[in-house]
């Protein structure tokens, strides 16, 4: 029988449940076990696809094309588990089905109720696993007293109820602030919330501390009395400085013999702690690069977790810590920040807010040499910039830009034209590309068929695609010979664009290649 691991969050949201729960999964995987993960989020929306990133951080992009939270992004990076839409999971989504049954007359004539038909839905989401994995480890958004996150907990005691103590597990992950005037750590805030949680029939078998300064016996004990934990249950942790710490420091306070013990589970074999061993090189580098993001949200680092991390790949690879510098392409002076980087990366994003920004950045990096990678509508500047300077085509640009523009270098393609519900609607997930032979983009993958996760509406218009080669910004990956995926220069040190987002396929042990280029090259333009 598969187990089951909750996870669920008090006081307050973004304690890092996510990597709570994705370290807790890499321990049981490093014993042989087979883990997999889901994500429970209790917003009424389908996905996060129409959100902006200021709401909800980054949108990560599944293999099978689901619109979904940054937290999946922890889990694959950890785990090494491609995610699918049955890992994501919202209460939109949920009510939809469950509604979408009624019209349909499935409820035989039945008041339709949250409890049991949106509770059954949900934990028939739970269990979406069961079969294939020894351990599903299912993250509960939000925080515990949050009317939007009732049903969830309630599917979740009856899971517990259902299949029993030894096969389902509460793991809480709660706040212990620190209040500097007194010089104190308070367990008060944990306690109430523990008790929250015993309201709704569930008693936590494990406490996740998140803590500024480290737990004394005393508080632990204190813990262990109010909230009916084990003292060897209460978990402290503290700020890492790389989250790929944090499995560590678990492992550490034998986290994972507690959960093997309280599930009934034997471990397949002893920890590989390879894993640990290659962090304590990688998180030590020798060497310094500077990279500039150059985007819109600069303020806002959630909305490029997973360049942030593909970045962070790269330099374990290359023996260099990535220092990254945000640039906002709508407020900056985008030369002067420009001047003081190694390289520049432009990511993915929606919108005309900071275009003229980022194209001004393509100029300079051209005309500069420096190093450059451009990720969705990065490629797309890559194009107007080339279309504007160097083809002659003055205000060229994207229909999403400029509806009216005379020169339609970046648009929607004719399927994209008649689509009316934005939500799930774009080019999504997985799709396939051939490279040109001894292109940069061939050498850089090593090899001419490669598969790539999209979320864009917008294409390289192959109208100007001549025109563009004619002054050098080639094309070198089509999708099916249609749609042009990959665009490099040969008078550039590392000049590459691609119209796919390939930060969702690195991981801390096998950087993405494109994020490993840039790094190298970025490494060879400092020393210059």
């Amino acid at each position: 029988m598969s187990k089951f691991i909750i996870i669920t969050g008090g006081v307050v949201s973004s304690l890092g449940k996510g990597i709570s729960g994705a370290s807790i999964g890499k321990l049981l995987q490093l014993h042989g076990l087979k883990v997999n993960m889901i994500k429970c989020d209790p917003y009424i929306n389908v996905d996060p696809g129409t959100m902006s990133p200021y709401q909800h951080g980054e949108v990560f992009v599944t293999t099978d094309g689901a619109e979904a939270d940054l937290d999946l992004g922890h889990y694959e990076r950890f785990l090494d588990v491609e995610m699918t839409k049955a890992n994501t999971n919202t209460a939109g989504s949920i009510y939809q089905t469950v509604i979408d049954k009624e019209r349909r007359g499935e409820y035989l004539g039945a008041t339709v109720q949250v409890i049991p038909h949106i509770t059954n839905e949900i934990k028939k989401r739970f269990c979406a696993f069961e079969k294939d994995f020894d351990v599903s480890i299912i993250e509960i958004g939000g925080t515990v007293g949050d009317i939007e996150s009732l049903p969830f907990l309630e599917a979740a005691r009856q899971l517990i109820q259902e299949k029993g103590p030894e096969n389902v597990i509460n793991i809480h992950v709660t706040l212990i602030p620190y209040i500097a005037v007194a010089q104190e750590l308070k367990t008060k805030p944990s306690q109430h919330s523990v008790n929250k949680l015993r309201e709704l029939g569930i008693q936590p078998s494990m406490l996740i501390c998140r803590t500024e300064k480290p737990l004394s016996v005393g508080l632990r004990n204190k813990l262990s009395l109010f909230c009916s934990v084990p003292t060897t249950h209460v978990i402290e942790c503290a700020d890492a400085k790389s989250i790929y710490e944090v499995p560590r420091n678990f492992y550490k306070q034998q986290l994972d013999k507690r959960v093997l013990e309280l599930l009934h589970l034997k471990p397949k074999h002893k920890v590989d702690e390879k894993w640990f061993k290659f962090f304590d090189k990688a998180l030590h580098p020798t060497k310094m690069v500077k990279i500039a993001i150059a985007g819109k949200y600069s303020e806002l680092q959630d909305a490029y977790k997973s360049v942030n991390e593909a970045l962070r790949h790269a330099g374990m690879n290359n023996n260099a810590k990535v220092q990254i510098t945000y640039i906002n392409t709508e407020k900056d002076d985008v030369v002067a920040k420009l001047k003081e980087v190694d390289g520049v990366l432009i990511p993915g994003g929606f919108g005309t807010r900071g275009i003229e920004g980022k194209i001004e950045t393509v100029r300079y990096a051209r005309e500069h040499k420096l190093p450059f990678l451009g990720i969705c509508v990065g490629m797309q500047c890559a194009v107007i910039e080339a279309a504007r300077n160097l083809c002659g085509l003055k205000k060229a640009n994207s229909t999403e830009f400029d509806p009216k523009t005379k020169y339609p270098v970046v648009d929607l393609t004719p399927q994209q034209k008649n689509v009316v519900y934005k939500g799930g609607t774009m080019r999504l997930g997985n799709y396939t590309a051939d490279l040109k032979k001894g292109s940069l983009a061939h050498k850089l993958y090593g090899k001419t068929h490669i598969v790539e996760r999209h979320r864009h509406r917008y294409e390289l218009n192959p109208d100007y695609v001549k025109q563009l080669e004619k002054v050098g910004l080639l094309v070198t990956g089509w999708h099916e010979g249609v749609l042009p995926e990959i665009v490099e220069r040969k008078d550039h040190p590392y000049f590459i664009a691609g119209q796919f987002h390939p930060e969702f396929g690195s991981r801390p042990q096998r950087p993405h290649p494109l994020f490993d280029g840039l790094v190298k090259a970025s490494l060879k333009h400092q020393k210059k």
